[in-house]
């Protein structure tokens, strides 16, 4: 009789490179995909050419992670709008925003919107 010798097991496939194939999906759609919504604020550069002088009565808005202060004075954000107008003459006259400390960059963009929304059109972003 023939002897071919004792069956040797079979060898399980080595998941290696499908791991590793794995791995290179991840980080291709990690980094191709997109976590968030791009928003286009145009901002004016203080100082540019053709540009009106300041005139007219301060408007400062400081920015606090939880209250809003138009010339130091405490204003809801409904109110913003309503109250500023009182101080312009034209929606074209420059308001200055300032971030306080604590204040993240959502809240400051959320005021920024807001009044663009209201029609004013010159926003000034100070530190």
């Amino acid at each position: 009789m023939l002897s071919f010798g004792t069956p040797r097991p079979r060898r399980r496939p080595s998941l290696t490179p499908m791991i590793d194939v794995v791995f290179l999906l991840l980080v291709f759609f990690m980094l191709a995909s997109r976590f968030g919504i791009e928003a286009h604020l145009p901002m004016q550069v203080a100082g540019g050419a053709g540009q009106a002088p300041y005139s007219g009565p301060p408007r400062l808005v400081d920015i606090a992670p939880d209250a809003l202060r138009l010339n130091g004075q405490a204003v809801a954000q409904t109110a913003l709008a309503t109250a500023l107008s009182e101080l312009m003459d034209s929606p074209g006259d420059t308001i200055i925003l300032r971030a306080r400390e604590g204040a993240d960059l959502q809240r400051v963009v959320g005021v920024m919107q807001g009044l663009r929304a209201s029609g004013f059109t010159a926003l000034a972003l100070v530190e």
